[in-house]
């Protein structure tokens, strides 16, 4: 028995692949399985290859594997395109239909099963990933059964029948390989998984999940890949909390309504990708200078322009440094996991209203649409901090004409009111302005103003800025990332650990203003380091040179061509620098 398998569902976009792979994972989740799921798919809504790649391990795991165990093809390119991912002795099982043919000269065994016949002796050749989902059963020796849920869950709706026909197609797939193709693979059977419930979600999910408990109750946005699920969420679970969801017309709109919303008092958030952050910087700095809280999400995808909309990258993390005109402070956090996108989420919101700065959580697509196992989350741990946020509060009767809204403090952080507070009236504009946000071009004012909203984030403290894992003082190798590629990182650090050398992790968490101090620590104890990310200029190696220094020892891994990392090449990186 094997305690980890990697599954692969692959055909043309529009033919139920994703729906394939979804209820494969969930049932196996709900086993008590840890699984991690990764998808590719073009950027049009039918045609072109796509496939889903889902790890099911006894144990936790944040990335992709590097080989494959079953491939389930609904065409001969998906065989074409995933079989060198294949391990020797690997299976394809292929729909009987386009007569699937391995490569040649590959050591893997072919199951060739009706899938569209099957499927429309049922009634509609739609069930064929069904059937598909009962010939993987089969081969991994599972009970079709344990389907059961998952299928009366998505077609209950529909009604018994259709469940029933469902569930039909399953078994029949099973029957197959069962009576025609030899029935189970025992060196594929996983060891069995320790039945307890674990949350299955995409960092998205956990985003949207983050905001609704941190009270956000208003988001505009703007549909874009892949970003859009945290609107697809907040759209059905925000007027449950007496919130609301607006699609906007463009994400200028989206920004600025933002703006709005948080200086009205209502704890609100945009998301979107790189083109909308482009549109967005212009808004940015209206937030800075105007100090109102805002958040914003960025899933980073290929680029420039429109790039490539469905593929991985992280090359964003200068525009979110440096774009915005002017000087403002602002704060940009990277989660690494759906549980930190879950829990920084929340930190963001108290961030923006806490030092009234606009904060931007930085994750990647990679990290935004894998879909992973998750520990429950624990409510207890979320905290909700306003700062010097007065709405709702009694503002001191005071004989001047106006609030001092921007009055000028030591720690930089001004009373911050909501409008038709009484006593509260100030003047909000976005040029520079007195302490009662009257316009002036005064220097002796302007330098008060810029130098106080520059030092509010001095004391800005923010829990593991750095995660870090391996335990050695002096290790030999430090690798350091960020967002989604952790889990790749943490396996290739566990294989060389395995071999006896002495490698560290670092991830880093806090991009801006970036944790100097603890990265410096780490490098200087390493007598290498590598800096593995998704751009071709390594933006993150450039931050640390800068604020942390050691250039000489500091290597870089670029990776830009769309795809993830896989642990084998990490793992190969570092044996190469070792």
């Amino acid at each position: 028995m094997i305690n980890q398998l990697s599954w692969k569902v692959g055909g043309q976009q529009g033919e139920g692949i994703d729906s394939t792979g979804e209820i494969f994972a969930i049932a196996l989740n709900r086993a008590g399985y840890f699984l991690y799921g990764y998808r590719h798919f073009s950027s049009r809504i039918k045609g072109g290859h796509t496939n889903n790649k889902i790890r099911v391990s006894t144990r936790p795991t944040q990335g992709i594997s590097d080989n494959l165990d079953i491939l389930v093809a609904f065409d001969q390119e998906t065989i074409d395109v995933n079989s060198p991912e294949l391990r020797k002795g690997g299976v394809i099982i292929g729909d009987s239909k386009f007569n699937p043919k391995a490569p040649e000269g590959a050591d893997v065994r072919l199951f060739s099963v009706p899938f569209t016949e099957i499927a429309e002796e049922l009634g509609t050749a739609l069930m064929k990933n069904m059937v598909a989902i009962g010939a993987s059963t089969a081969v991994l020796g599972l009970p079709t059964e344990s389907f059961t849920e998952v299928v009366t869950e998505l077609f209950g709706k529909k009604g018994q029948k259709v469940v029933d026909k469902n569930m039909e197609a399953i078994t029949r797939g099973a029957e197959f390989v069962n009576k025609e193709a030899g029935g189970p693979i025992e060196e594929l059977r996983l060891e069995p998984a320790d039945g307890k419930k674990r949350m299955f979600m995409i960092g998205n999910d956990a985003v949207a999940m983050g905001a609704l408990v941190a009270g956000c109750r208003f988001m505009p946005a703007y549909p874009i890949t892949p970003a859009s699920e945290i609107m697809e969420y907040l759209v059905k679970k925000l007027p449950e909390f007496g919130g609301t969801v607006i699609q906007t017309e463009d994400e200028i709109a989206a920004v600025t309504m933002a703006i709005g919303g948080n200086y009205g008092g209502v704890r609100t958030m945009t998301a979107s990708a790189g083109p909308g952050l482009s549109l967005m910087t212009e808004a940015i700095g209206l937030a800075g200078i105007t100090e109102t809280p805002l958040v914003i999400v960025n899933t980073q995808r290929g680029g420039p322009s429109t790039g490539m909309p469905t593929k991985q990258e992280q090359s964003d993390v200068n525009a979110m440094i440096y774009s915005t005109h002017g000087e403002i402070p602002k704060v940009v956090l990277a989660p690494s996991t759906a549980e930190e996108a879950f829990y920084d989420t929340v930190e963001a919101f108290n961030i923006a209203e806490e030092y009234q700065v606009p904060v931007i959580l930085l994750t990647d697509l990679q990290l935004s649409l894998g879909k992973q196992t998750v520990e429950p989350l624990d409510l207890s741990k979320v905290e909700i901090r306003r700062g010097k946020f007065m709405g709702g509060q009694d503002i001191p009767e005071h004989e001047a004409e106006l609030f001092k809204r921007y009055e000028v403090t030591e720690d930089g952080i001004s009373p911050r009111v909501i409008p038709g507070q009484k006593y509260g009236i100030h003047h909000v504009t976005g040029v520079e302005h007195t302490e009662t946000g009257r316009p002036t071009e005064d220097p002796v004012i302007r330098v008060k103003q810029m130098d106080k909203r520059l030092r509010k984030l001095d004391k800005l403290k923010v829990d593991n800025a750095v995660y870090t894992e391996g335990t050695h003082e002096t290790p030999d190798l430090l690798v350091v990332g960020m967002g989604g590629i952790r889990g790749a990182i943490t396996e290739a650090r566990e294989r060389l650990a395995a071999e006896g050398l002495k490698v560290n992790q670092a991830h880093v968490r806090l991009i801006h203003p970036f944790p100097a101090e603890e990265m410096k620590s780490l490098i200087n104890s390493a007598k290498k380091v590598v800096v593995i990310e998704h751009n071709a200029t390594g933006q993150l190696a450039d931050q640390i040179k800068l604020h942390a220094g050691a250039a000489d020892k500091i290597n870089s891994m670029l990776k830009y061509d769309g795809n993830p990392f896989l642990p084998a090449e990490i793992y190969s990186k570092c044996k190469e620098l070792l």
